[in-house]
């Protein structure tokens, strides 16, 4: 049926009544949040100079600059009404506070790393509290502490430490631009876990805004709160301004080695064994697998494969990790030649892809090289993978020609630590690449809070956010998810500090 004129030009005004409406509806939100921020915190005067509404011409920079997943970096992706940058203390608790009385869901991005874009991204109507100007980092080597605030990179910290000490170094993360408030709010591992354990088993205090706009710290927030934010996830309970953590000791000297064997190389039973010793092995040693799919080339033509690379990082000189080797994973033949020793500074720069001879000033470096499309899975294993479904594994991901499978071993001091932290601990992990792999586990045994899964759970917040809360929460954090509810119910009720998989508090 035709539209007759009158009819359209009443759906062009209503359109227009609508687009205009939302944009005086924005306009009074950025202003009500200013003046609400210039109240509530010091320099008064600075209010506007930290907020970001849509119509500012710094915005998509400032919202992109810290997206680390294209993803979440497309036109249809929901954009926050403000972006609030502060760039000290009482800005963070201004901005809860005007957040929350204006009615408006908060999202908190430290490093921007979070694989599901969960800190930056909402169905609802939102403001992004975008911590990267709160990144100083003071390091006491008398002590063997750092205070770093959250809004700091990996890098950073590490940088840091090496200022002041070539024997100190901090178990964490191998990506230098992860952001610290998320990293280790989330557990925090790395390759020196198998030594010292997750990042947060070195956390000694932390300053943590709560939904009432107050500083707290250790003593102040109280031993369940602060068991909560190490591990359990910070942005359910509030803002992470900064953590004292406490370094660890390392050698002079480490040692790191990359192997690759393909499947006409033994990788199979190479694989296998691995699994029988990665959790037992020198507690020293740390070896990562990256799972690949590549072709080969022959006198014959050309043929897909899988390539399995070993990267390892030993506390220790060369000739002690061939030792180890020997005794414990003959069956990977490292010679001297696969190795290099360096200080522990330079291991993190090998890790992170840097080349040889690298300065480390790029460390200091917040910017990814690249930023790619990706989606991320995990799952804790929990006995060894037989060498029949080994070899299925290899045919699916050939297959398929794109999914990339990364193994950690876990073991030494992570087998010593009781499961009283919120999070989970096995023998080994791996990651999965589901963009690429649809046969990918969907329903995995534990899964890593720092690789954020929406597949397994969201909550929508309303009356049922236990129910949906306790599906991903029991993954996430297994027994300790009812205890993680008791203190989030304790500290916010009303359940402010929310999002897809945040930890709910319990139903009136």
């Amino acid at each position: 049926m035709e539209m007759s004129r009158a009819s359209f030009g009443l759906q062009l005004l209503f359109l227009g009544f609508l687009i205009i409406s939302s944009s005086a509806t924005s306009d009074s939100i950025y202003e009500n949040f200013v003046q609400c921020l210039s109240k509530h915190s010091s320099p008064f005067d600075q209010a506007s100079s930290i907020v970001y509404a849509q119509t500012n011409s710094s915005f998509t920079n400032v919202l992109q600059s810290y997206i680390r997943n294209q993803r979440f970096n497309t036109f249809s992706t929901p954009k926050p009404l403000i972006i609030v940058t502060p760039s000290d203390e009482s800005q963070v608790q201004a901005a809860i506070i005007c957040s929350r009385d204006i009615g408006i869901q908060l999202r908190i991005r430290s490093g921007g790393h979070d694989y599901d874009g969960l800190s930056y991204v909402s169905d609802v109507p939102f403001f992004i509290l975008d911590m990267f100007n709160l990144r100083s980092i003071n390091v006491n080597i008398t002590d063997e502490t750092a205070w770093v605030q959250a809004g700091a990179t990996l890098g950073e910290l590490y940088y840091k430490i090496w200022e002041k000490s070539r024997v100190h170094g901090f178990p964490a993360g191998v990506c230098p631009t992860v952001g610290v408030g998320g990293h280790l709010t989330g557990g925090g591992y790395g390759n020196m876990l198998r030594r010292y354990g997750l990042s947060i088993d070195h956390i000694v205090d932390a300053q943590i805004v709560n939904v009432n706009g107050y500083i707290l710290d250790r003593k102040s927030m109280g031993e369940d709160l602060f068991w909560a934010i190490r591990g359990g996830g910070g942005a359910s309970f509030g803002v992470i301004l900064s953590y004292k953590v406490k370094l660890v000791r390392v050698p002079e000297i480490v040692t790191v080695f990359r192997v690759e064997k393909t499947l006409a190389q033994n990788a199979t039973d190479i694989v296998y064994q691995w699994q029988h010793i990665a959790d037992k092995i020198d507690n020293d040693l740390f070896m990562r697998l990256l799972l690949q799919p590549i072709t080969v080339k022959s006198d014959n033509g050309s043929a897909k494969t899988v390539r399995v690379t070993f990267i390892s990082l030993f506390l220790g000189d060369a000739t002690r990790l061939i030792s180890v080797m020997n005794k414990d994973f003959p069956e990977l033949e490292l010679k001297k030649e696969d190795c290099m020793e360096m200080n522990w500074i330079e291991s993190v720069l090998y890790w992170a892809n840097f080349d040889n001879g690298t300065s480390v000033d790029v460390l200091l470096n917040r910017t990814s090289d690249s930023v790619n499309f990706l989606k991320r899975k995990s799952d804790y294993v929990q006995k060894p993978i037989s060498r029949d479904d080994l070899e299925g594994l290899w045919k699916k991901i050939i297959e398929l020609g794109k999914p990339g499978m990364v193994f950690n071993s876990y073991g030494g001091r992570m087998s010593e630590i009781p499961h009283l932290k919120p999070l989970p601990t096995s023998r080994w992990e791996h990651i999965q690449d589901p963009l690429h792999d649809p046969t990918c586990v969907q329903v995995p045994r534990g899964a890593y809070l720092n690789y954020r899964d929406v597949d397994i759970g969201v909550s929508h917040n309303g009356k049922d956010s236990y129910q949906e809360g306790r599906v991903y929460g029991v993954q996430y954090f297994m027994n300790n998810f009812d205890r993680l509810v008791k203190v989030k119910t304790a500290v916010d009720p009303q359940n402010f500090f929310r999002y897809e998989q945040s930890i709910p508090p319990l139903p009136y």
